[in-house]
C-alpha cells in the first residue's frame, strides 16, 4: 500500500512532536492508530464483500451452465424416447390398418381367470393339488 519506511516515520515523528509538543502527541498518535484500524478493517470488510459476491456470483454462472446441460440431456432424452414412440409406431400402423381393413377384429389374448390357476392354499385333508405337466417339464424332471 504505503511505501513508508523507517527514516519517513521518525521524520514524521519529530515534525509532529515539533508541532503538537510532548503533552497533545500520545493522544494523536492514539487517534490516528484508532483511524488507520478503522479504516483497514472497513477495507478488508469491503474486499470480503467483494470477494464473496464474485464468488456467488461464479456459482450462479456455474449453476445456469449446469442447469443448461441439464435442460440438454433431458430434451435429447425426450427427442430420443419421441424417436422410438414414432419408429414403433410407424412399424405398428400398418399391421393394424391391414387387420383393421380386412374386417378381422384385434385378436384377444385369453388371460388365465382364477378358477384356472392351480390354487397355492389347499384345504386340509385334501390332497395337494398336482400341476399339469407338459413334454419339457418331463425333460428336466429328476429320474
Amino acid at each position: 500500500m504505503f511505501d513508508i519506511g523507517f527514516f519517513e516515520l521518525l521524520l514524521i515523528g519529530i515534525v509532529g512532536l515539533l508541532v503538537l509538543g510532548p503533552e497533545r502527541l500520545p493522544k494523536a498518535a492514539r487517534t490516528a492508530g484508532l483511524w488507520v484500524g478503522r479504516i483497514k478493517r472497513s477495507v478488508s470488510t469491503m474486499q470480503r464483500e467483494i470477494t464473496s459476491q464474485l464468488e456467488a456470483e461464479e456459482l450462479r454462472q456455474k449453476l445456469a451452465e449446469q442447469q443448461k446441460k441439464l435442460d440438454e440431456g433431458i430434451n435429447q432424452a425426450r427427442r430420443g424416447v419421441e424417436r422410438s414412440f414414432e419408429s414403433e409406431s410407424k412399424n405398428d400402423s400398418p399391421a393394424s390398418t391391414s387387420a383393421s381393413a380386412a374386417g378381422g377384429d384385434r385378436e384377444q389374448t385369453a388371460l388365465p381367470s382364477d378358477t384356472d390357476l392351480p390354487s397355492s392354499s389347499s384345504a386340509p385333508g385334501s390332497p395337494p393339488s398336482t400341476p399339469s405337466s407338459s413334454p419339457a417339464d418331463k425333460d428336466s424332471a429328476p429320474r
